[in-house]
């Protein structure tokens, strides 16, 4: 019965470590935890009204995803992306993701690219409704699930290393204006591009979407580097 009852004791400590991973993504998206900044587990921990240990643990997950930092005996520091960084990556993306996309469009079946469309329509309802959370969410699905197709597990774990590493910060701004619809819509394009058959089309149009993926951390990298009295004044 001890096993019993250790096993569900660490379910319980597993799943709150989830949640809170989830709510320091969450306050890393919309900009409250900033780049650069160090934050302790036990201030944290303070005000999501938890233990420091969970923290911890989901600090250290955030580690092994390249979000943040440890430095020793002060705490955690959110990652810092450069311009350069945002440029590798995207390099790296464009020259796996372009050509597995044309590759998908010319091997998948149609029921196999429809069943994605929900996820699509997710992340434009998302983007409407100003759900952060969701669109980055829907979106990451949306992109794996597509190149899962190409039926290459090395090459769907680097891309998702790469997302992971040069997610988008900081985007509350640029929902409340909008920004982020436009990109949005070009997920359901894709798909209906590739549904069509159009391999060279689906390639030009997820070179584009890349580009403009890219586009959108610059606008948010500026907005955030702009003085407070300055975004104050809007």
């Amino acid at each position: 019965m001890s096993g019993l009852k250790s096993r569900k004791l660490l379910s319980v400590q597993e799943h709150l470590r989830d949640r809170v991973a989830n709510a320091l993504r969450a306050a890393l998206i919309s900009g409250d935890l900033q780049p650069g900044v160090i934050y302790s587990a036990p201030t944290l921990a303070a005000e999501y009204g938890v233990s420091a240990t969970p923290v911890r643990e989901a600090m250290l997950d955030l580690a092994r995803e390249g979000l943040v930092e440890a430095v020793r005996n002060k705490g955690f520091r959110v990652t810092e992306l450069s311009d350069r960084d945002l440029d590798e990556y995207t390099e790296i993306r464009s020259l796996i993701e372009i050509p597995t996309i044309g590759h998908v469009t010319r091997s998948a079946s149609r029921e196999q690219l429809e069943a994605l469309r929900p996820m699509a329509e997710e992340i434009v309802a998302a983007a409407d409704r100003g759900d952060l959370i969701a669109y980055l969410e829907s979106d990451r699905s949306f992109h794996l699930g597509l190149l899962a197709l190409a039926g290459n597990a090395r090459l769907l774990e680097t891309v998702a290393d790469l997302r992971n590493r040069s997610r988008l910060y900081g985007l509350a701004d640029l929902s409340q204006e909008g920004a982020l619809a436009g990109s949005a819509r070009e997920h359901t394009a894709l798909l209906d591009i590739m549904i069509a058959g159009d391999a060279e089309g689906a390639e030009e149009h997820m070179r584009h979407h890349l580009a403009h993926v890219r586009t959108l951390w610059a606008a948010r990298k500026r907005e955030a580097e702009r003085p407070a009295r300055m975004r104050g004044s809007r």
